[in-house]
């Protein structure tokens, strides 16, 4: 069964084969009937993996999505090894910036106003530049420093087209294919649908920027930027400038008249409140896109990707972080398997085993003491050989505390983030305690009391009336009562004799260590005839179970 190629997307289709050959992955070309596509020269797959680095560029030159798609890919280390996640994370960095004409023709066409007539300054060299925008400094009317992000003009047309052309392929390869439906293909490509066309939605970010601005309102030493509401549109956002250095940009002397630690601890705090209470967190804190400001607080930038952990989700995951630190791994590896969703071919036996050996690396350590980036990591590549398909937001959680770590190091490689995470766990998590104890959750528990203490009363009196009526009914599916004590009579009856030729045995051996003269073939004659007492005993057991127990019924 071949893929319907459309005509239209015939140069995508291409495009995608040749990556997929170029990469070892001919076979599947051939199976989805993408060959025909291909020159014969491209149809020669690599006999080996080629680094990450090259697959990024490679993914590059095909566009603006795939380089999205390759930003995504780095965030899942459930599904690509680690030598890629790291040559795909290259694809955070700075691309080509578009002109400035073209800047200004996204701008009068959302507002309908010169860029001139909205800002009283506006800088026409960008700021930075990524694959679908780039920023530009700029000030309001009233001299507010703030930064606008303009959208890349026709990006959200080609990612359209990509989007349709790398559907059908997903569709076909879950459809069709064992790596497909063990890696959930068609559900990896909507969670990146989904991500793609959120981030070509400005007034998402927008929104983004507000709630976790409100989440972070007492961590003094953290900065979300604001965004202007009334300079901001679907291709467009304006929001507060946070002057700084990004931290990867740092040197020695910058970081001279700044408490690091302190300022890491509060940085790590305010990601675990994000995780564990709040559910929703900037899942992109890679050192690029954390600055350090003049007075010495960290700058959150780009919430362009973010993620959301549900409340039963959070849960599991304290539950299972606190099943690892009281070393009970068996309870850890079951808390985790409920976590993802198990294929066809899940192995429950070998996922076990696998769980509990990663997990008794950390049976002796304290929550505090425990990598959780990297233990999330591990399990997720377990669970995926296993046959459990990992939520991406799980997967998500651990690459945004890995990038932590390396911020971590970029500020200050004598901080300790474990000692952090143990510090504040245990605030953290009373924290997430007490929200769910919200008044809205008790009013909720509230309401649900009330519903069925008002549908009690009615259920009493009808059951009342019926007994008064000698109408009630109650329908037990039993078994026959007869049957059942005779065949547990016969149980105890058979458990008795077995006790009785075990005593007879047990007293043949003692009784045939006294000497005596009276002996059968050189044997105590009393204790010959006790065994062969108990010899006949047994058989006459073994014949009544073959022949006279009642055979189970064969199934119609």
């Amino acid at each position: 069964m071949d893929i319907p190629i459309r005509a239209a997307n015939l140069k995508r289709y291409r495009d995608i084969a040749k990556l997929l050959a170029k990469y070892g992955f001919y076979d599947i070309v051939r199976k989805i009937g993408l060959d025909s596509v291909l020159e014969r020269r491209e149809r020669v797959p690599s006999r080996a993996l080629l680094q990450g680095q090259e697959l990024a560029k490679d993914l590059e030159d095909l566009g603006p999505t795939f380089v999205k798609l390759g930003q995504f890919l780095s965030t899942r280390p459930d599904i690509l090894p680690n030598e890629y996640i790291q040559g795909l994370g290259r694809l955070q960095s700075e691309v080509k910036s578009f002109p400035y004409e073209h800047v200004r023709e996204v701008i009068v066409s959302e507002f309908g106003a010169e860029p001139s007539d909205l800002f009283s300054a506006f800088d026409p060299e960008p700021l930075a530049a990524a694959s679908i925008g780039q920023v530009h400094r700029a000030a309001l009317q009233d001299g507010r420093p703030v930064v606008v992000k303009v959208q890349r003009p026709g990006v959200r047309e080609s990612a359209m087209t990509d989007l349709q052309a790398l559907g059908e392929i997903a569709k076909f390869l879950q459809n069709h294919t064992e790596m497909g439906e063990l890696y959930g293909i068609g559900d990896i490509f909507q969670e990146f649908r989904y991500s793609l066309l959120r981030e070509l939605d400005y007034q998402k970010e927008r929104l983004n920027l507000m709630t976790l601005a409100r989440n972070l309102e007492g961590f003094d030493k953290i900065v979300v930027p604001n965004p202007v509401d009334d300079y901001s549109t679907e291709r467009v956002l304006t929001m507060d400038f946070v002057e700084g250095r990004k931290i990867t940009s740092l040197f020695e002397a910058d970081k001279v008249n700044v408490d690091t630690g302190q300022l890491l601890e509060e940085t790590f705090r305010a990601y675990l409140k994000q995780i564990l209470v709040d559910g929703f967190f900037h899942a992109d804190p890679h050192p690029g896109n954390l600055v350090l400001t003049d007075d010495g607080r960290i700058g959150i930038l780009d919430l362009g990707m973010v993620a959301r952990i549900s409340p039963s989700m959070r849960e599991k995951l304290i539950r299972f972080l606190l099943a690892m630190s009281d070393g009970e791994a068996e309870e850890a590896a079951g808390i985790a398997a409920s976590i993802g969703e198990k294929s066809a071919g899940f192995d429950a036996v070998r996922y076990t085993r696998r769980t509990v050996d990663l997990i008794s690396n950390y049976q002796n350590a304290t929550l505090g003491q425990i990598e959780v980036g990297t233990l999330i990591i591990e399990f997720a590549g377990v669970a995926r050989e296993c046959g459990i398909r990992v939520p991406r937001d799980l997967a998500m959680l651990g690459k945004t505390l890995l990038q932590l770590d390396q911020v971590a190091a970029a500020l200050d490689p004598d901080f300790d983030p474990n000692w952090s995470v143990r510090q504040h766990a245990g605030e953290i998590m009373l924290r997430y305690v007490v929200g769910r104890l919200s008044v809205g959750h008790v009013a909720r528990g509230l309401w649900e009391v009330k519903d069925v203490a008002g549908r009690l009363p009615k259920a009493l009196i009808e059951v009342l009336e019926q007994m008064s009526l000698n109408q009630l009914r109650v329908k037990v599916d039993a078994v026959d009562q007869t049957r059942l004590i005779g065949g547990l009579q016969k149980i105890a009856n058979r458990i008795t004799l077995g006790l009785l030729l075990a005593a007879v045995i047990i007293g043949a051996g003692l009784v045939a260590r006294i000497p005596t003269s009276f002996q059968i073939l050189g044997y105590p004659a009393i204790a010959m005839i006790l065994f062969l007492l108990a010899a006949a005993g047994a058989v006459a057991l073994m014949l009544d179970i073959l022949f006279y127990d009642e055979k189970p019924r064969k199934k119609k």
